[in-house]
């Protein structure tokens, strides 16, 4: 079984975009995860325009602040980038949480209020044909298996998306991470760390590398386990750190090809 894979361009800053696209596509991508500003990318037709002519849709667009923060400003915000995604025809809209609070423990009752915030977000998206995709994220106000598993239980409208070296780092196999969620899945990150550590106060330090430069990640396995749930939605490959001069996002689309070769000869 092959998968629709895609590639984040979570680095990218103010891109010669249609340039950079077609770097993606040449490199073998179907498809890309974009968050960058509305106002870099235009109206919705010319994003459209220029993905068509590249032949490399948007897949998935990310939101611009949390929707733990409730603040009139960053939902009305938000909101903007929903319909623009909507409008595009992307898959999904992906979101991560927002940050701990300072000085105290996370609690429960910040965990329910975070999933009000992400549900209200899925019921206002679900209107333009479109379904959240909650991140997980080390270092971000959900950080254990713990609290993970409690904040997805309060989650019903908005769904998940599993970034396999971030399970990891929480200390949940990947594979056993996405079998256990498979009926809450609906988009896939695939990426690797060399190494990682510890602060003293828990916070995560992972260097990261490209997928198929360190052995972290069991992606055979995450392959089969996503075979054996039949899942059909987007896979998308996430990059390391970037080279000092030949980060921009030509070069990082260029060097991205050995990424797709990686992952095709393990047979995504």
């Amino acid at each position: 079984m092959s998968f629709k894979l895609s590639y984040s361009t979570l680095r990218w800053k103010n891109p010669d975009l249609e340039r950079a696209l077609a770097e993606l596509k040449k490199a073998g991508w179907a498809g890309w995860e974009g968050r960058l500003s509305l106002d870099w990318m235009g109206t919705p037709q010319r994003l459209r325009r220029i993905c068509d002519n590249v032949g490399l849709p948007l897949v998935v667009y990310t939101a611009s602040g949390s929707p733990d923060n409730r603040d009139w400003d960053n939902v009305e915000a938000n909101k903007r980038r929903m319909e623009f995604a909507g409008e595009v025809g992307a898959d999904c809209f992906m979101f991560m949480n927002g940050e701990k609070p300072v000085g105290r423990a996370v609690t429960h009752d910040d965990l329910k209020a975070a999933a009000e915030g992400a549900e209200m977000w899925a019921e206002y998206a679900a209107q333009f044909g479109l379904e959240l995709s909650y991140h997980i994220h080390t270092n971000l106000l959900v950080d254990s298996t713990e609290d993970w598993k409690y904040y997805m239980s309060l989650l019903h409208k908005a769904k998940l998306c599993i970034d396999v070296s971030h399970a990891e780092l929480w200390g949940y196999d990947a594979v056993e991470s996405l079998r256990d969620f498979s009926q809450q899945l609906n988009y896939v990150h695939l990426q690797d760390y060399a190494s990682t550590s510890q602060r003293a106060d828990g916070y995560h330090l992972p260097v990261w590398v490209d997928v198929g430069q360190a052995a972290n990640v069991d992606f055979v396995g995450v392959r089969k386990v996503l075979e054996e749930i039949g899942y059909n939605r987007w896979v998308t490959a996430v990059p390391g750190e970037p080279i000092p001069g030949a980060e921009d996002p030509v070069s990082e689309a260029k060097r991205s090809k050995r990424m797709m070769d990686y992952l095709k000869g393990l047979g995504y």
